[in-house]
């Protein structure tokens, strides 16, 4: 289908961007990558007045390292962070979770922040920013916020991000030595799109006591999750395959876990247990 007509304006700055925000904020969607927006339009499921096309603002598509932390460009491409050298060496999780998204051509042109910003509750990037605990910024008329990952996704294609604000940057932590991180996911064979995915993030002393660890699930329920029962249950213990089967056991509890055409809420949950279980022993294997 062909998408209902619209403005389209292609700022060249952030403020100029917000400044078009402000101008039409009934009408107006930001344009990144256009992965996910696009689809939409075609099919007449979104149909906005007025596109903010940030894709050509320069500064926002960047990797940096400060002190140990990457800071990444809200339009940054999946493949860049793919195939950074800086971000496999400081954070391979990343570039192990670009490589799941779609295909080679979604990877060239998507990026990091809309996919973010766009919330889609079986997308890869979420369980990834939520399991290194990453802080995400926010850009508005009235200057900058600092969100928690674990804050900014609020439901099914919704997030703490406000009409006038912009996601411009996305901030890694350093990670502590002996840590090791692995992503999985059962993909959707048409999309690739999780039907359920498992990031983790897991740090463990000499005789291998969990120190720290991060998970983030997406695919299961309506928004991207940290399952705080199995963390807890894993937390300043020795890990052993029982413990980490037991406690995988519990990745959706709690959770109201969704039901499509792929599969019923009660295979989702016996997922969520099988990769948050395979995720986490293959993330430990990593530990060097």
């Amino acid at each position: 289908m062909i998408p209902s007509s619209f403005e389209y304006f292609a700022p060249k700055t952030v403020q100029e961007a917000l400044g078009l925000l402000a101008k039409y904020p009934d009408d107006a969607k930001v344009l990144a990558g256009g992965h996910s927006l696009i689809p939409q339009m075609k099919l007449r499921l979104a149909a906005p007045g007025v596109l903010v096309d940030i894709g050509r603002i320069s500064g926002l598509s960047y990797i940096r390292e400060d002190a140990g932390k990457l800071s990444i460009g809200a339009t940054t491409t999946h493949h860049a962070l793919e195939s950074s050298a800086l971000v496999k060496k400081k954070c391979a999780l990343l570039s192990e979770t670009a490589a799941e998204i779609g295909d080679v051509q979604v990877r060239n042109r998507g990026t990091i922040g809309g996919s973010l910003a766009h919330a889609d509750p079986a997308a890869d990037w979420p369980a990834a920013i939520l399991a290194l605990e990453a802080e995400l910024k926010l850009t508005g008329p009235s200057g900058e916020r600092r969100l928690k990952a674990e804050d900014f996704f609020v439901d099914m294609l919704a997030t703490a991000l406000s009409p006038n604000e912009l996601l411009t940057e996305i901030g890694v932590p350093a990670l502590p030595q002996r840590t090791g991180c692995a992503y999985l996911k059962m993909r959707q064979k048409a999309s690739g799109f999780a039907i359920v995915g498992v990031a983790v993030r897991v740090t463990v002393d000499s005789n291998q006591v969990c120190q720290q660890i991060g998970i983030g699930i997406t695919g299961v329920a309506s928004k991207a999750y940290r399952p705080r029962s199995v963390e807890n249950a894993l937390k300043g213990q020795k890990l052993d395959r029982a413990l980490i089967a037991s406690s995988a056991s519990k990745a959706a509890q709690g959770v109201d876990a969704l039901a499509d055409l792929h599969a019923s809420a009660e295979y989702r949950v016996h997922l969520a247990g099988v990769y948050t279980r395979r995720a986490i022993e293959t993330a430990l294997a990593r530990v060097k």
